[in-house]
């Protein structure tokens, strides 16, 4: 009798625990698990631009989550096949070669993933079949209350609707085996071979954080934050910090790549609620779930319009003077030079970021999210296309008064200018305080005026001193 051979083909679901593409009805002698990178990332998106899509932070993180994987599937009796290519191609390229039995794959929010299981499913072999099934997210499908395309066009609604009628399943465990490997090449190709950049890259040294791909760290993350730090005690409080390593969760990294599920963090943060009480700040590390998990259904179902209705702009002077940190708002430039210095930054900083480029330099909010598409170690296509269409309120639930004051925000968030100093070191020159988030007032022969000088700027400026002058 012919031994069966499965292709479990991984995209952003690299963990070996609460993974379904793992968990088997009928197990199959032999099992391939095979991760392609899709050689379109390493090009640039933009005609004229030499910036890949893939940016050096990203990358070198793929890769660690890779080799931790590789050794997880090995300790089960398996490995792990890496290719560089078009993921169609190479996928049933190996299904035809092994004759495999089913090639499984985890069903995926983004639209060109999508369209790679499509093309996958029409031209497998007759003798394969396409076995795709939801994985990483909080609730299945037929669990929810509505239909995808009954999907609530705000949050708030889509919150409510789930709250009340759905319960997020807990996370399947690890297998302790795997079917062997089949006759079939094995290993990757070295990070150097596919772009010598990211192998070379090292993140600056005033990252509050190491990051490191792969779900041992990610679970020590979550162990970290959750018991060691009591983080859902404080998170509500703290969550809108821009400095250290744990005023936030710092799971997105994780999260992105799947080495950690939403089932699992869900159920770290509801071991600490059974024991220490659930309150307002450890509900909103589910609320921020919950935001994850609505706008990969908004990704699902609006497929290409998710990326706006034409080709990418070519970059013009505002854009690349927000991306190069030379805007001459420090709020704005400390933030920037940090992502790309790092390859992250916080929620509130991305807001600030994302709201001054398209409210307040007036330039496509596309190229903003084309750019964190390449920097952003925590990457994921629903979350970041989404959440700059939110700024930008065009999409789903659209508003254009979503305005972030940059100055006023971060004389609120930086009161004493220690984020903007800490990355712009030109500023510990000035006193604490607002004096180093406008500079040009302070010390006009040293800081220029920044590009543009806001309204709402000058507003608000008018309106704290007068504040400040009634309580003299």
């Amino acid at each position: 009798m012919n031994s069966t051979i499965d292709i479990v083909w991984l995209q952003d679901d690299l963990r070996v625990a609460d993974n379904p593409l793992l968990q088997f009805t009928s197990k199959p002698d032999q099992l391939l698990c095979l991760y392609v990178l899709n050689e379109k990332w390493l090009e640039p998106a933009i005609e004229g631009e030499t910036t890949p899509r893939i940016g050096p932070a990203r990358l070198r993180f793929l890769w660690q989550s890779l080799m931790e994987l590789r050794g997880e599937l090995l300790q089960r009796g398996s490995d792990l096949l890496v290719r560089i290519g078009n993921p169609a191609e190479v996928v049933v390229q190996m299904a035809s070669s092994l004759q495999a039995r089913e090639v499984r794959v985890a069903q995926h929010a983004g639209f060109e993933e999508a369209q790679q299981i499509q093309k996958v499913a029409q031209m497998l072999p007759k003798t394969s079949s396409l076995y795709s099934v939801e994985s990483g997210r909080l609730f299945d499908s037929a669990a929810l209350p509505f239909g995808l395309d009954e999907l609530p066009e705000s949050f708030s609604a889509f919150r409510r609707c789930v709250e009340k009628y759905c319960t997020t399943p807990k996370a399947l465990a690890a297998p302790v085996t795997l079917p062997g490997w089949p006759d079939a090449s094995r290993g990757f190709p070295p990070l150097k071979s596919v772009c010598e950049y990211s192998a070379n890259w090292q993140p600056d040294e005033r990252q509050g954080f190491v990051y490191v791909g792969g779900e041992n760290a990610a679970h020590e993350r979550l162990q970290h934050y959750i018991w060691r730090q009591n983080g859902p005690g404080k998170y509500k409080k703290t969550r809108n910090g821009l400095l250290g390593a744990d005023f936030s969760t710092r799971f997105s990294p994780w999260l992105a790549r799947g080495c950690l599920s939403a089932r699992q963090a869900n159920d770290a943060v509801n071991d600490w609620e059974a024991l220490h009480g659930r309150d307002e700040s450890s509900n909103w590390i589910s609320f921020e779930l919950l935001w994850r998990e609505y706008f990969h259904l908004v990704a699902q179902l609006e497929g290409a319009k998710l990326f706006g209705e034409q080709a990418l702009p070519a970059p013009c002077s505002a854009f690349n003077a927000w991306r190069e940190s030379a805007t001459g708002m420090p709020f704005v430039d400390a933030a920037m030079l940090e992502l790309r210095q790092t390859g992250w930054i916080s929620n509130r900083a991305r807001q600030n970021a994302a709201s001054f480029l398209v409210k307040d330099l007036n330039v496509d909010w596309r190229l903003g999210a084309w750019w964190f598409e390449h920097c952003l170690i925590d990457y994921d296509v629903a979350n970041n296309w989404s959440n700059w269409r939110y700024i930008a309120g065009v999409g789903r639930d659209p508003r254009q008064n979503r305005y972030f004051n940059v100055l006023k925000q971060a004389s609120h968030y930086d009161p004493k200018g220690l984020y903007v100093a800490y990355w712009l070191p030109a500023l510990n020159s000035l006193p604490y305080g607002i004096e180093r988030h406008q500079p040009w007032c302070s010390a006009p022969a040293q800081f220029a005026e920044p590009c543009v000088m806001p309204e709402e700027w000058q507003r608000w400026l008018i309106a704290r001193t007068e504040l400040e002058e009634a309580d003299e």
